[in-house]
């Protein structure tokens, strides 16, 4: 690994913990310096409000010249995530700067929480929503902050537990 980069999230690390933005944590994987877990509470006064997001932050040996790619593990519904979880944020992609850090990097994906951009659409129905029946938006997305209080894995026992019922006899 690159003594640069290992530096650099040290340093990102040590910042992260002793003066942490308000509403977001995160930490290395703790035998991998290069992927991150954190978490992002949901903005007040924002549909997303109590909702507890977590998220996975991969590095690679570019950084901090180069974005680490970034994931919601939670499911979301915002305008600017993808299905799988990957955003679509400007300061990871066109817009990155090597003076960007961890807790910049979550505290701006806090304030996309907040302010949406719907004509950057990674989710076109979100973003239709969004513009068209702020009341539906609303309830989709409080339907992803229930279901943020519960481990991903409890999301994946959930989708098990469908089961078609059984016909008649």
């Amino acid at each position: 690994m690159s003594t640069n980069c290992r530096r650099r999230l040290i340093r990102d690390f040590k910042r992260l913990s002793s003066d942490p933005p308000g509403g977001i944590s995160g930490s290395p994987c703790p035998d991998n310096i290069m992927l991150w877990n954190a978490v992002i509470f949901g903005p007040v006064d924002t549909p997303f409000e109590d909702g507890t997001f977590k998220l996975l932050l991969t590095f690679d040996e570019s950084y901090p010249t180069k974005p680490p790619t970034v994931k919601f593990l939670s499911r979301m519904f915002h305008p600017n995530v993808y299905a799988n979880g990957e955003l679509c944020l400007d300061i990871l992609q066109n817009r990155w700067s090597p003076t960007y850090d961890v807790a910049a990097i979550l505290t701006s994906i806090q304030s996309l929480l907040h302010d949406p951009n719907p004509n950057s659409p990674a989710n076109a129905e979100a973003a239709q929503l969004y513009r068209e029946n702020m009341k539906e938006y609303v309830r989709r997305v409080r339907a992803t902050v229930e279901e943020s209080w519960l481990d991903p894995e409890e999301h994946e026992k959930m989708d098990a537990e469908v089961v078609p019922p059984e016909s008649a006899a």
